[in-house]
This record gives C-alpha cells, structure tokens and sequence, in this order.
C-alpha cells in the first residue's frame, strides 16, 4: 500500500507564509504526478498547484506568483510554499499523488488526510 502524511498547515496572519509537506511511503513502483487541492467550507474541491514527473508545474490562477510546488525525489516527498497568504486561501489543503504500486500494472490516486490552513488576523 501507499501512504500520505502531511505536515506544516495551521493559523497565519495575512501576509504570512507556510510550508506544506507531503511524504508518500510504502511499495511505490513509479510516480505519475503529485499535486495539492484544497477544500473550503461549502465549496468544492479544487486544484491548486500540480506537478508532473517530468517537472512541468501548473498553478490556479489565483495563487500563481505566490505559491511554489517543488519535490524531493530522494524523500520521496512534495512540498507547496504558500506566501502572500490571504484570508481566502483558508482551507483545508490535500496533496494528491497518482502512483503506480509494485502490486498493480496501473496507476492510481492517493490522498492525503488533509491540513488546515487558517489565513486570519
């Protein structure tokens, strides 16, 4: 199996900046593409920064000049460097790996359990 863990969201004041990470552990044959969503109250989820395997990043517009997605192969671990924050990019944010296990010929997604983010003063 494969497993998520997050760390690094919590409370910040307008203007601050946090660091996400995303460790991705257990029989991990390849990786597809890595990327981090987010989820406010009553909205849906949405996709805020995306990474492929080669490299290529793309960003929502509304967090493009702020946000930086990066990785470490080594750790096998994605990052999302939040700055500028507003209060509107308070949510609770998920990364997402699309990975092939050792026990599949097929990639699949997995998730995160979810970090809070508050933007607030």
């Amino acid at each position: 199996q494969v497993q998520l863990v997050e760390s690094g969201g919590g409370l910040v004041q307008p203007g601050g900046s946090l660091r996400l990470s995303c460790a991705a552990s257990g029989r991990i044959f390849s990786i597809n593409a890595m990327g981090w969503h987010r989820q406010a109250p009553g909205k849906q989820r949405e996709l805020v920064a995306g990474l492929t395997s080669g490299g290529s990043a793309m960003y929502v517009d509304s967090v493009k000049g702020r946000f930086t997605i990066s990785r470490d192969d080594v750790k096998n671990t994605v990052y999302l460097e939040m700055n500028s924050l507003k209060p509107e990019d308070t949510a609770v944010y998920y990364c997402k790996y699309t990975v092939r296990p050792y026990s599949s010929s097929y990639y699949r997604d997995y998730w995160g359990q979810g970090t809070q983010v508050t933007v607030s003063s």
